[in-house]
């Protein structure tokens, strides 16, 4: 079974330990403690092609990351200056990489991007510190305690007549089409946002939600919630500010894409993206 880019880390996270500063210290001093080597928010590979780590050195902060079987894994928490390179450019390096390891790459990078972007406390302005081993920062001001936030989207194929719906945003790689896309807002549940987001993008109404997979996405730190959305009719009203582009596949040109071929009607999303999954999800079934 297809499974979504960024899971499967198989990390014990031992959240009993995040309040033990003394054995946090022990375990970082031990021979077995290992570091993950980053250059900013990009992972470093060794010639292995796998995670590069090291040892363990005095580090201003650190991030624990959790346990592998009995070695400790952390992660250097970095500061990060000025404007965000673009995430595509590690695509590549990404998608080459383990599949466990580019979840725990990617768990480092979403806590790294929370920390930078929490420096101050929402509440009274006031500069937090890091706490929990990394896993929150507290203010030094009102003691306002804040812990690491995930955005919830929903990604979905609207079904029709053994098809779905597929659609490009204007920033997409030439032909490539993927399944729609949109935040979850405040008051909704998942199955409201994924009707709301067909209905404003595409004019579909979903009669049902289905759930299939979900994935973390590190960039800067979100939670893909994919589902299937079967809709009443296939007449198509675009908002034509959120998609260049949508049209209806059906199972032949959906396999067509995944497989590469020269001759399918559009470029797939990269196994990376659970749009990927999604679409073989779809193809087995789910």
């Amino acid at each position: 079974m297809s499974r979504p880019g960024f899971t499967g880390a198989g990390l014990d996270r031992a959240d009993r330990l995040r309040l033990d500063a003394e054995r946090l210290r022990a375990l970082a001093a031990a021979d077995e403690a290992r570091l993950m080597r980053l250059t900013g928010l990009d992972p470093v590979l060794g010639d292995d092609g796998r995670l590069a780590w090291e040892a363990v050195a005095d580090e201003a902060e650190l991030l624990f990351l959790g346990l592998d079987g009995e070695t400790p894994l952390f992660a250097p928490l970095v500061r990060i200056e000025g404007p965000r390179p673009n995430p595509r450019a590690v695509f590549a390096l990404v998608e080459a990489m383990q599949p466990e390891e580019a979840a725990l790459w990617g768990t480092a990078r979403a806590l790294i991007e929370w920390h930078n972007r929490h420096l101050f406390c929402g509440a009274c302005g006031s500069a937090t510190v890091s706490f929990r081993a990394g896993w929150g920062r507290k203010c030094d001001g009102c003691g306002l305690d804040h812990f690491p936030r995930v955005d919830p989207v929903v990604i979905m194929l609207a079904e029709h007549e053994d098809r779905v719906l597929l659609g490009r945003q204007h920033h997409y790689p030439p032909g490539r089409y993927s399944a729609l896309a949109g935040f979850v807002e405040p008051g909704e549940s998942i199955e409201e946002a994924v009707a709301r987001e067909l209905a404003e993008e595409a004019g579909v109404v979903a009669s049902s939600v289905r759930y299939v997979a979900s994935q973390p996405w590190p960039f800067p730190g979100s939670l893909m919630i994919g589902c299937i959305a079967p809709v009443d009719a296939d007449a198509l009203t675009l908002d034509l500010d959120e998609l260049e582009d949508a049209f209806w596949v059906g199972r032949d040109g959906i396999a067509a894409a995944l497989r590469g071929d020269a001759a399918a009607p559009f470029r797939a999303p990269p196994p990376l993206a659970i749009a990927h999954t999604l679409l073989v999800r779809w193809l087995d079934g789910a």
